[in-house]
């Protein structure tokens, strides 16, 4: 048995997951010794996972779909990010139990901002989706300097929530999914809905952009293809998906737990040659 820290990422599914690689990779880049593991666990099965993670050493962990709101209600104090939020990517253990971040937001700006060369100060956005995903990177968009965000979720009551949380109500706004195309354009679509993960596609109108205007999906692989084939089939200039916010994501709870974040820069030339054999989302 490893007697290294014991890591791991929480889901369902799971299996796909590149966590555990990209956190082996740091570990090794900055010399640090951990064993990280993908955990499948439903809704139902996730506090019950959760404990007995921790009763065997499980020292962090995080969170993806569908776990992440579930993933707050589980714990007992959590960052301002998180609190903002309402949705946990990051635990950490602390003395009576879990400790939540959400470092989504920071690693979506990062990869926008450093990596993308795209100015979100003065961006009308549009959210698409309401959940765990959406929640963790509003509060950083905003802190970012967009002008106005409108979050559209195909049921209303969970925008509405959102917006609540958001305390912002000069800035966001909630719309029903049926007036999109009354909505007006965009600088920044982002589609943070799981709808493309099993081959689904979203009902969106023709146009919904400006001219500069950026469409990214916190999805990568096959998942992000249908709303980026729309965005592109529409005309929307420039297209991103959620590879580059994965990463920059995960190092930010990497640093977290160990304190030093690792650079990036090799994983994001690595995996960005490898996109077309990565067929899902985290």
């Amino acid at each position: 048995m490893s007697t290294a820290p014991f890591f791991a990422v929480f889901g369902h599914p799971v299996a796909h997951s590149l966590s555990p690689r990209l956190h082996a990779a740091f570990g090794r880049q900055l010399g640090i010794a951990l064993d990280y593991r993908a955990i499948d666990a439903a809704p139902q099965d996730f506090a019950a996972a959760l404990r007995a993670f921790a009763e065997s050493g499980g020292r962090g962990a995080n969170v993806t779909l569908p776990l992440k709101e579930a993933a707050y209600a589980l714990c007992i104090e959590v960052s301002r990010s998180a609190r903002r939020s309402g949705a946990v990517n990051t635990l950490s253990h602390v003395a009576g139990g879990w400790r939540g971040d959400n470092t989504d937001g920071q690693g979506l700006v990062r990869d926008l901002t450093e990596r993308g060369g795209f100015d979100l100060r003065g961006r009308r956005t549009l959210l698409l989706g309401a959940g765990g995903a959406a929640r963790g990177i509003a509060p950083t968009l905003l802190d970012a300097g967009i002008t106005e965000m409108v979050v559209v979720n195909r049921h209303a009551e969970k925008a509405d929530a959102l917006v609540d949380a958001l305390e912002d109500p000069e800035r966001v706004h909630s719309r029903y999914w049926g007036d999109l195309a009354h909505v007006g354009d965009f600088d920044l679509i982002v589609n943070a809905t799981s709808a493309g993960r099993d081959g689904g596609s979203l009902d969106l109108p023709g146009r919904l952009h400006r001219p500069r205007a950026l469409a990214v999906d916190l999805n990568y692989g096959e998942a992000a293809v249908p709303f980026l084939a729309w965005a592109r089939a529409h005309g929307v200039p420039h297209t991103r998906d959620g590879l580059g916010m994965l990463i920059e994501q995960a190092a930010e709870s990497f640093a977290l737990w160990h304190g030093r974040r690792p650079d990036t820069d090799e994983l994001h030339q690595t995996l960005h040659a490898e996109r077309p054999r990565l067929n899902t989302a985290d």
